[in-house]
Parts: structure tokens; C-alpha cells; sequence
């Protein structure tokens, strides 16, 4: 099943596509605590990242996001970032997910709406 997936699916993974350019010209720079792998050219111009799981962006970690992004040039393997004490750890986008926001009131959740402020008027068209 995981050729299958490979061949036919980009968002489980690599595909065959990426498994080939990797093992030719790929170099592991390092891993997060995730488990996705970051790779880069011998040249240091192309870098990836092939997930451990479904390919979501926002799974990757700040430190390595601005790697990916050439705005740090050494991997947070070479030089970690500095971690302020009022950093919180790194969340996924939970977006469309049963873990994501939804307030009081919502018909996701139960419980009643707040009352409107007063601060707001209807429009009515008789007016």
C-alpha cells in the first residue's frame, strides 16, 4: 500500500518523484522532534522537507521554517536558535481539524451565544 500511496498521492509523504531527486542529489541536513527530515542540494541552493506523516506546512518548526526559506543560512543542527522563556512551543494548524478554536456558542460547541453589547442596531428597511 505505501507504493500505491507514493505513486498516486502527493500529501502522505513523499512521492516516487521526490524518493528518486532525494537519493540523487539530496543531503540530509537534520531532523526535527517531529520527524520530518530536511534535505538540501551539495550546492545548498534547493532545500525540502519530506514530513513524517501527511504533508502539512505548518508542521514545520520555526527554526527550521526560516532555513527553509534561506533566512538563516546554518540548519538549527549547525546553530539552534535562541529560545526566548515566553516562547510557546511550536502548534500545528488545527484548522478543519476536531482540535481546532471554536467559541461559545458555535455549533460546534454547546452553550449559549453572548448577549449583543448594545452597541449594535439592526438595519430595517422601513427606517
Amino acid at each position: 500500500m505505501s507504493l500505491l500511496k507514493q505513486i498516486f498521492t502527493w500529501w502522505n509523504g513523499q512521492t516516487i518523484g521526490t524518493r528518486l531527486f532525494t537519493w540523487r542529489k539530496g543531503q540530509l541536513v537534520g531532523q526535527d522532534g517531529q520527524g520530518n527530515n530536511y534535505y538540501q542540494t551539495n550546492d545548498g541552493v534547493r532545500r525540502w522537507v519530506i514530513y513524517n506523516g501527511e504533508a502539512e506546512a505548518s508542521r514545520i518548526p520555526p527554526e527550521w521554517h526560516g532555513w527553509m526559506h534561506h533566512t538563516v543560512n546554518d540548519a538549527p543542527t549547525e546553530q539552534p536558535m535562541n529560545v526566548k522563556p515566553w516562547e510557546k512551543p511550536h502548534q500545528p494548524n488545527l484548522t478543519g481539524t476536531p482540535g481546532a478554536y471554536a467559541p461559545k456558542g458555535s455549533l460546534r460547541v454547546a452553550g449559549d451565544r453572548a448577549a449583543a453589547t448594545g452597541d449594535y442596531e439592526a438595519w430595517s428597511p422601513d427606517a
